[in-house]
């Protein structure tokens, strides 16, 4: 539903009234009735009827409905205008010299009669005019609460609703729904918006059918996501069955849903659906099964998250992130050499123990505290940088992350170019690790970002390569000094069996652009001899070492015969 909903009137001021009446006299004389004010559309038959409802409904004011057409029963136009979200609440006055008829077309929504033979003109006049003003004020309160494409409420209005609606059942065991389609992007790439509008449309109807025999509401709160409340259910077949929706010859619409059942309702109602989205992720690209629910493991992995990002500034402020370093391997000589390392974060939380990164950074990611940890990072390695020139008399580089959040701070260039002033190192010592799924996301400004920093002196390393977000010829593309090659990619070409074809054509690429390859996660002799052969340059991996706290990274450095970095 367009705003355009909300201009009732005609380009001279006038409210349209859809007449539709297959008798010519009765026509004849609502035209002269009605038409010094209003603009008028007639219909003779229930077909027609239908075809100027689709095409004009934004428009439409009134409708004045005959119950005896040709081809169809008035009753069940009515009920079609009804159960359509776009025209549900456009006024329909019944004209009928049946009296017994008033109560069945009260019961499906009709709002007044006009009997048979017509009253006076100014009662015609004063009901109609009545009736469209009734209709406009509820129709501006209506598309204040309501999604103007599929007419469901909007966010805020439906979290309202549900509260009310716990009111109604405050014993009732109720369920949190989130309904999700499938690839909806690609619907809209690819077929165009407004065929993308129509699917909306469509999936929000049929959910609302579902869910009104469930005694239930629901809302469309952004995108392709839908919102559903309702008293609990078992089982959830029907409303994917109902909703995955056959649009023209050989397409399907396919959903996901992910259910908080029986919900705590001493909790707010957003964090309810904040449940619910968590289980319709689970689902998310899943060949097994379209529902999702939240279950106890989910909260206690919630809980802990909980915990987690309240312990952060704590633990940053006691120093529970420990950096670790792992060392990388120049491997073109015949004798490896140490060539810099990676500085790594981990977690000793006090009573937690050891958190593993795979748990904090994503988490810290979605909440935007990576900047801080980040940063925190940073200047751990800056430290250890220099404590080493002064006490082994050696220059190691040392490779940070830099994440797709610290590309969009402003003030990352003077960030990085005050630490490495504050501890007296060159730019070359501070590597700068930037994974490659950050290219993919607003790419032009990511990559003016970089292109700042490489000229500010300082050299970029694109991690995670090969982890399935970018093509090889994203590398010539993308400003980068260096290819990190992804852990898992490295283990996949040397699985049991052994395909290293790929990687061989991404070294190779590299190396026609002049780029150096550093191989993650090397773990044998046989790679590294593998990898040197295939003209890769340095390596990182537990052949090596595994990552050391600083102390023990120190005594490692320390033991390396006549090394030089």
């Amino acid at each position: 539903m367009s705003e355009g909903h909300l201009d009732f009137h005609d380009a001279k001021g006038r409210r349209r009234i859809l007449v539709i009446e297959d008798e010519f006299i009765n026509r004849e004389i609502l035209g002269f009735l009605l038409s010094d004010t209003y603009d008028l559309a007639f219909a003779e038959t229930g077909e027609q009827a239908l075809a100027i409802l689709e095409a004009q409904f934004e428009t439409l004011s009134l409708v004045l409905l005959d119950l005896n057409l040709p081809d169809m029963k008035g009753m069940d136009i009515l009920r079609r205008i009804k159960a359509d979200v776009r025209t549900a609440m456009l006024p329909v006055i019944v004209m009928t010299a049946d009296q017994e008829a008033e109560v069945e077309s009260l019961s499906l929504g009709a709002i007044d009669f006009i009997p048979k033979p017509y009253p006076k003109r100014e009662v015609i006049l004063a009901r109609v005019l009545r009736t469209i003003e009734l209709f406009e004020g509820r129709d501006i309160i209506h598309w204040t609460e309501r999604d103007q494409i599929t007419g469901l409420y909007n966010r805020e209005f439906f979290y309202r609703y549900a509260a009310q609606f716990d009111s109604f059942h405050p014993d009732e065991a109720t369920d949190a729904i989130v309904l999700d389609i499938n690839h909806f992007h690609m619907i809209n790439e690819r077929h165009g918006r407004e065929f993308g509008n129509e699917v909306l449309r469509r999936v929000g109807q049929k959910l609302l059918e579902v869910v009104r025999e469930g005694n239930g509401i629901v809302c469309r709160r952004e995108s392709d996501t839908y919102l559903v409340y309702c008293l609990h259910r078992e089982g959830f077949e029907d409303i994917i069955e109902s909703v995955s929706l056959q649009m023209g010859e050989g397409y399907r619409v396919r959903v996901r849903l992910g259910v908080y059942p029986d919900v705590d309702k001493t909790i707010d109602m957003e964090r309810r659906f904040d449940r619910a989205k968590q289980a319709a992720d689970k689902v998310k690209n899943s060949f097994t099964g379209a529902v999702g629910v939240y279950d106890s493991s989910m909260h206690e992995k919630e809980v802990f998250a909980e915990q987690l990002l309240e312990s952060f500034h704590t633990a940053i402020r006691e120093r529970q992130f420990v950096v670790y370093f792992q060392p990388k391997f120049d491997i073109r000589p015949d004798k490896p050499r140490l060539s810099s390392a990676e500085a790594l974060v981990r977690w000793i939380h006090p009573t937690l123990g050891f958190i593993s990164p795979g748990v904090f950074i994503p988490l810290f990611e979605e909440n935007g505290l990576i900047r801080e940890l980040d940063s925190y990072v940073w200047r751990e390695a800056a430290r250890h940088i220099r404590l080493w020139k002064q006490k082994l008399g050696l220059s190691i580089p040392v490779s940070v992350n830099v994440s797709r959040i610290d590309l969009y701070d402003p003030q990352l260039l003077a960030t990085l170019q005050g630490l490495v002033a504050e501890f007296g190192l060159n730019r070359g010592e501070m590597l700068l690790e930037i994974t490659e799924s950050a290219y993919t996301e607003n790419s032009e400004q990511i990559i003016s970002v970089v292109n700042s920093l490489r000229e500010s002196g300082f050299h970029i390393e694109m991690d995670d390569f090969g982890t399935g977000y970018s093509s090889l010829n994203m590398i010539t593309q993308v400003p980068i000094d260096a290819l990190k090659l992804d852990m898992k990619f490295i283990r996949t070409a040397f699985a049991d069996r052994k395909d290293t074809r790929l990687l061989v054509a991404v070294i190779g690429l590299a190396k026609s652009l002049g780029l150096p390859t550093v191989a993650e996660g090397v773990e044998t002799e046989e790679q590294v001899d593998a990898l040197r052969e295939m003209g890769c340059d340095i390596v990182q991996g537990y052949f090596f070492s595994r990552p050391l706290p600083a102390d023990g990274f120190e005594t490692f450095v320390s033991g390396l015969a006549g090394v030089k970095a």
